[in-house]
């Protein structure tokens, strides 16, 4: 009986110990709530950092970004623009190709492929009806690879 009640006690304590650790809420962390509607929306927002040096030193260009104030989703058309929060995806564009692809997923940009030398990749952020809402510009230079 003492052993199971002192196994207790200490189980209480780690778990106390753990819930004053992590006072922080997860609304401290992600807000809004995708669940509820959000009546004065702020304006959408792209941050994108320069590629990874690693990565790129290898030849692979890794983009990171991430959005502010809207969420990235493969929903597409007129209707999904009455959606709150507000949804969208991003066009990326590399070294003006007349063409781009588009990313719903919200993880890293990976390019391979691309010769050593200046490269342009362009990221657009855009509503479900493909409209620009915001844009981009990284530029970088691809080294010649190691002998």
């Amino acid at each position: 009986m003492y052993t199971a009640l002192r196994s207790l006690t200490a189980m209480t304590e780690r778990t106390s110990f753990a819930t004053s650790i992590s006072a922080q809420s997860s609304t401290d962390i992600r807000v809004p709530s995708p669940l509820i509607a959000i009546e004065h929306e702020a304006p959408a927002n792209l941050i994108v950092d320069p590629p990874l040096p690693e990565p790129l030193a290898q030849g692979r260009v890794f983009i990171q970004y991430r959005t502010e104030n809207l969420r990235l989703l493969p929903v597409f058309g007129k209707g999904a623009l009455e959606v709150s929060p507000r949804i969208g995806h991003i066009h990326i564009t590399v070294d003006d190709a007349p063409w781009h692809f588009i990313d719903a997923s919200g993880e890293t940009i990976v390019l391979v492929g691309l010769e050593p030398g200046l490269h342009k990749v362009l990221i657009e952020l855009a509503d479900p009806t493909h409209k620009v809402i915001t844009s981009r510009t990284v530029m970088f230079t691809l080294p010649e690879p190691k002998q």
